[in-house]
């Protein structure tokens, strides 16, 4: 009797630890009209979807040019804008919204020499009220910047530039605008251990104003006001184009690329200094990169790979619990 009972029991923790476990709702193609579609993002802006990326030749070396696509329904998606740049590689295209309702794409811009060699490169930002036409672009900070994701937070825009390339001189520094256009250093992020300096970082602001990072390779930074002093807690994974959003509940939910021989494009539960992967949507080699939005108890994912051969931008629905 006290065998089934514990029986019974167990199965029934199993039953409730399983159901916490995030499963896929669906998963979609919605684009690969080009050779190269990668470097996602994703947007719910005036009750329709809109997501960006880059289309190009190949992953680097070329020219590439960013595409905004939009849906009414997340299932059928139409193309919006095309934004090009002559002699510059266009490339990991961010949306936000900001407190004028207007959207903002900020993206990193490249230079090549004849060889297909990186030279350079330079912050470019456009601006939106419709989703279809855009400003022309604009540089932003000085040459080698590349401001890599926006978070606005009453009323200042905050962003993570890397500068320079390699482990060191790379270098990392926090910056905020009150216009997206005029942006002013707060402090440098230097990582413990010297190994590693920091490079692409999302932040997200927790509701008492604390202050989240999540940089790539395997670091979560925490800071409070104002933000110049930060602490760091390395974390097992490495991430590449790591993102991540604070849902209703106050739950953080993570997503990027799970590196090692086979990469794959991970959700991971994380808080301020853990980071726990939890499900693996379908990808595989040349891959990452997601946007995420919470919608209908759902979170949206757009993400890119080339699992399927071709180098293309899908979209998962995941149901957290």
């Amino acid at each position: 009797m006290i065998t089934q009972i514990l029986t019974c029991l167990l199965t029934m923790i199993s039953r409730l630890l399983n159901a916490e476990e995030p499963n896929i709702v669906s998963i979609r193609k919605i684009w690969d009209h080009a050779p190269h579609n990668a470097f996602t993002d994703l947007i719910y802006f005036r009750n329709c979807w809109w997501s960006t990326f880059r289309e190009a030749q190949d992953h680097g070396g070329s020219n590439g040019a960013v595409r905004v696509i939009m849906s009414e329904n997340g299932d059928c998606w139409k193309s919006a804008t095309l934004i090009k740049q002559d002699g510059t590689d266009l490339r990991d295209p961010k949306l936000s919204i900001m407190p004028d309702d207007r959207l903002m794409l900020i993206m990193g811009g490249s230079v090549y020499d004849s060889r297909g060699a990186y030279q350079t490169r330079s912050p470019w930002v456009v601006f939106s009220t419709d989703g279809y036409d855009w400003t022309e672009p604009r540089n932003l900070l000085a040459e080698d910047h590349w401001l890599w994701r926006v978070t606005w937070q009453d009323g200042w825009a905050w962003s993570a530039s890397k500068l320079g390339e390699g482990r060191d001189p790379r270098r990392c520094m926090l910056y905020r605008s009150c216009n997206a256009l005029d942006w002013e250093w707060i402090a440098e992020f230097r990582l413990p251990d010297n190994t590693w300096n920091a490079s692409e970082t999302t932040l997200r602001f927790l509701p008492d104003g604390e202050m989240i990072a999540l940089t790539r390779p395997h670091w979560i930074g925490t800071s409070r006001q104002p933000y110049t002093k930060w602490s760091w807690t390395k974390i097992e994974e490495n991430i590449g184009g790591p993102n991540f959003i604070q849902l209703p509940d106050g739950s953080l939910w993570a997503a990027g690329r799970r590196s090692g021989e086979n990469p794959t494009t991970i959700l991971a539960r994380m808080s301020r200094d853990s980071y726990k992967p939890v499900l693996t949507v379908p990808s595989g080699g040349d891959c990452s990169y997601p946007g995420l939005v919470w919608h209908d108890n759902l979170l949206w994912m757009s993400y890119y790979s080339s699992h399927e051969g071709k180098t293309s931008v899908y979209l998962a629905k995941i149901k957290i619990k």
